[in-house]
């Protein structure tokens, strides 16, 4: 789990409660009426606005702003310069049998796509479809909580709206006017509070995690495109060094595939 989405989340709300207290009268905060307007009516209309279809994806691919994934580049750069090593060495073939050790998904793909001959153009096209396609789900992930940041406000001020018609009707009573102008105003802070503590944090949050694995797949596309044109692994290494911060590239070790022993060579598969 990301404890800086969860714990960020957390408090945020524990702030503003915070906040609320030390001015008293917190219960005055609290109204089902303004959850039910602002919360149900923010749901409804993001469904409204999207497919069955993109709902679905929309929440799974949400679901990556609370998950702890941390994107290695300096590890699958290593790995990469150990496969053009290997292929600069004994042939594209022998990528064949270094497959097993790639737990990257994208990246096993790609190499297959290179072993079995694909010509580069084709390999190249296939593989950015791919990344644009993570990136069009990557969207719709953040157009969930667009959506639902642009209508929280307007549900508020739609709650605002009905709280104040219904003040209007005790105007005979001046007794009421203070509390139900305060209950009116509810609806209006429900919505600012979802819209700028919730959701364009997490939709923020998503965009940042999106940027860091189109990045990767980037890197991977770059690196199989270079052992499939047959590059040198020193030139492998420093294209794909250049990817990174200046300060994070001499962290990347130009590591060589161990020759085969004769006992390899000579035993059988």
């Amino acid at each position: 789990m990301d404890l800086t989405t969860v714990l960020g989340l957390i408090s945020g709300v524990l702030l503003i409660s915070i906040g609320i207290q030390r001015g008293g009268a917190a219960r005055s905060f609290f109204d089902l009426s303004a959850v039910f307007i602002t919360v149900g009516g923010s749901l409804a209309a993001t469904v409204v606005s999207l497919r069955k279809e993109d709902i679905r994806n929309a929440f799974k691919v949400a679901s990556i702003t609370f998950k702890q994934k941390t994107t290695d580049y300096t590890a699958t750069i290593e790995q990469l310069i150990i496969l053009a090593d290997l292929a600069r060495r004994e042939g594209l073939l022998a990528l064949d049998n270094a497959l097993d050790e790639v737990d990257d998904e994208f990246l096993k793909r790609g190499m297959q796509l290179v072993v079995d001959g694909i010509d580069p153009e084709i390999t190249q096209e296939i593989l950015e479809t791919g990344i644009t396609e993570i990136g069009e789900r990557h969207k719709m992930g953040r157009r969930l909580f667009d959506q639902m940041a642009t209508f929280a406000p307007a549900f508020g001020m739609i709650g605002t709206l009905i709280g104040l018609i219904q003040m209007l009707r005790t105007l005979h009573d001046p007794s009421k006017i203070g509390p139900g102008m305060a209950v009116a105003l509810v609806t209006t802070f429900y919505g600012a509070v979802l819209a700028y503590t919730v959701f364009m944090p997490l939709s923020a949050k998503l965009a940042v995690k999106s940027q860091e694995e189109m990045l990767h797949k980037a890197i991977i596309l770059e690196g199989i495109l270079a052992i499939q044109s047959g590059d040198n692994p020193r030139i492998v290494a420093e294209r794909l060094k250049s990817y990174l911060p200046s300060s994070e590239r001499d962290e990347v070790a130009y590591v060589r595939r161990p020759a085969p022993t004769r006992e390899e060579v000579e035993s059988p598969l």
